[in-house]
């Protein structure tokens, strides 16, 4: 095996390393988005839930004139 073809051969690897690091952050971030939107999804189905549950009544005698 010649020089070259060894030294070719450790920047390839070196290239796939970085390349495989690279991927697994974005991995990392993609999953911690993930969470993030579903822990809005869920704030906002337990908002729509306790408005569901209020009183009918609620806000139909509001006085909104200035």
């Amino acid at each position: 095996m010649s020089d070259v073809a060894l030294a070719s051969g450790l920047l390839a690897a070196r290239t796939a390393q970085v390349q495989l690091a690279v991927a697994a952050k974005i991995l990392r971030m993609n999953a911690a988005a993930e969470r993030s939107v579903v822990q809005v999804i869920d704030a906002a189905q337990q908002n729509a839930e306790r408005l569901a549950a209020s009183d009918s009544g609620i806000g139909g005698t509001l006085d909104i004139r200035a």
